[in-house]
């Protein structure tokens, strides 16, 4: 049997824990509240998480401190319990304590102490110290709530592919195969794509639901976690950043920490920028209020009134100093007023004069929208609802629909996206206009919020790829499920699509 020194030796020893108190003290900051908790943390499970999630929210400075080995109960070295207790994002500071935790309470005079509830009937050699100095000793084993929030963050950070399925007659009808597909993503190397459009910023609020309250009917939940993502337009750039193109981004943004937010994370997904202020609006946020894998509620802090001349004139300006370096114009447009008609105008005759290719998405989830006013466009991808409004017809077939949109909007190819029924694709194939259909891949989305953009984005750049509709809206179809298998917007990468159509050649061949 392997002891604790053969396991220690294993572990990396170059790393210098940080245990002098003045130093954590300074790391936590001035008149920051510090609070501590100590135990032997041999295998995390969700109690010490609601324990040490209790801990934090009663002061700004969470130290945690790991028992020496000598202790009582102890089966894992040190250092790797002490590696375990770091990976807690709420763990502001994780110490491996060489004596007894009230020795170190005393060095560093925390302002709370936090022991599980079972030791309150216990005697606590710590009680004394901290009453000494002036600090709160508290018991509490935190919510049971708390200990969901490890399965709340694999809703956000992992897909899951098991829920998507791929349809094996459209391929065949359109003369292709999944590897045949993966060669098509090598394409998109290198695509220099512009994205211009509204930036949004999601929120996601995710909920305990405590029930429905006695005084009105109204439901009532408690918020447990926050997650912000970049959506909107700048969703797009993201995805399209991801699949391999080196994108610019143009947006309208406030003067405030949502756009703060979205410059510095746009920065790390190594998206350019052009970001052009306007003090007469905010940055577009929307809070999602989620419990239980379900959208509550959704709160919107927007304006939507159109940009002045002057900006759109500025915007403009930056089109025609990058238009050359330009394969591909993507309009990602959510009609809160970043996109005005002579802008659209100009922007489209601009990238007509120098031969770039260019797509549009208009969404009006709540709001009036007309895609057609896209002229132009190799795509257009509006939902039937869109379709409809902008040819103000609600009574022909959809077929009709689409087919009377391409002639209107003069656009290549037009995709209606039907949620979960899929999707029709109208174009043209061996000359001829031909239509058909996709079903939706994901049978068990997680949030569908992020589809549309996902297909969009994948689409679009297979287009300029060389890439046919037909192969094109299949990889894109792909890129949706892959997308909405996850919560909030995350960015795909091309290796996420290539791992689904891998594991699709195996399974489903």
């Amino acid at each position: 049997m392997t002891d604790l020194t053969d396991l220690e030796e294993a572990v990396d020893a170059s790393r210098e824990p940080l245990t002098s108190v003045a130093a954590i003290r300074a790391l936590a900051g001035e008149n920051k509240r510090i609070a501590f908790v100590s135990g032997n943390f041999n295998a995390v499970h969700p109690g010490h998480l609601r324990l040490l999630r209790f801990a934090a929210e009663n002061a700004d400075f969470l130290v945690v401190g790991i028992n020496s080995d000598r202790t009582p109960g102890v089966t894992v070295p040190q250092a790797l319990r002490q590696e375990g207790i770091e990976a807690i994002s709420f763990v502001s500071h994780a110490v491996s304590l060489a004596g007894a935790p009230e020795e170190f309470v005393a060095e560093l005079r925390p302002d709370v102490v936090v022991k599980g509830k079972e030791f309150a009937v216990r005697e606590n050699p710590e009680k004394p110290v901290v009453e000494g100095y002036g600090g709160k000793l508290i018991f509490s084993s935190g919510e049971v709530r708390f200990s969901s929030i490890s399965l709340l963050q694999r809703d956000y950070a992992e897909p899951n592919f098991h829920t998507i399925k791929l349809p094996a007659d459209y391929p065949f009808r359109h003369g292709f195969d999944n590897e045949d597909l993966k060669g098509c993503l090598e394409r998109f190397t290198g695509l220099r794509v512009l994205v211009i459009g509204d930036l949004i910023v999601d929120k996601y609020i995710n909920c305990d639901p405590l029930g429905m309250s006695q005084e009105d009917p109204t439901i009532v939940v408690t918020p447990i976690e926050h997650k912000t993502f970049v959506g909107g337009a700048g969703i797009v750039a993201a995805h399209a950043q991801g699949l391999g193109a080196d994108v610019r981004f143009m947006t309208v943004v406030g003067d405030d920490e949502a756009a703060r937010y979205a410059e510095e994370a746009l920065g790390r997904y190594n998206v350019k920028l052009d970001l052009f202020l306007d003090r007469s609006r905010p940055t577009t946020v929307k809070e999602r209020y989620r419990a239980n894998g379900k959208t509550l509620l959704r709160v919107n802090h927007l304006r939507q009134h159109p940009i002045e001349s002057d900006l759109q004139a500025r915007i403009l300006k930056r089109v025609e100093d990058v238009v050359a370096d330009v394969d591909l114009i993507l309009f990602s447009d959510f009609n809160y007023g970043m996109l005005p008609q002579p802008l659209v105008e100009a922007i489209t005759a601009l990238a007509t004069r120098h031969g770039v290719m260019m797509g549009a998405d208009s969404q009006s989830s709540s709001q009036l929208a007309d895609i057609s006013r896209f002229k132009g466009m190799d795509i257009i991808t509006p939902t039937e609802r869109e379709a409809r409004l902008a040819l103000r017809d609600f009574e022909s077939g959809l077929v009709i629909v689409a087919e009377r949109l391409r002639e209107v909007a003069g656009a290549g190819s037009v995709i209606v996206t039907l949620g979960s029924e899929g999707l029709l694709i109208h174009g043209r194939k061996d000359g001829i206009d031909r239509s058909d259909r996709l079903p939706a891949f994901n049978t068990a989305p997680k949030d569908a919020a992020g589809a549309g953009d996902s297909l969009f984005t994948t689409l679009s750049m297979a287009r300029c790829a060389g890439v046919d509709i037909w192969r094109g809206i299949y990889l894109g179809s792909v890129a949706a499920a892959c997308q909405v298998s996850r919560v909030g917007n995350t960015p795909l990468t091309r290796q996420d699509l290539i791992l689904e159509l891998e594991q699709a050649t195996v399974t489903r061949a």
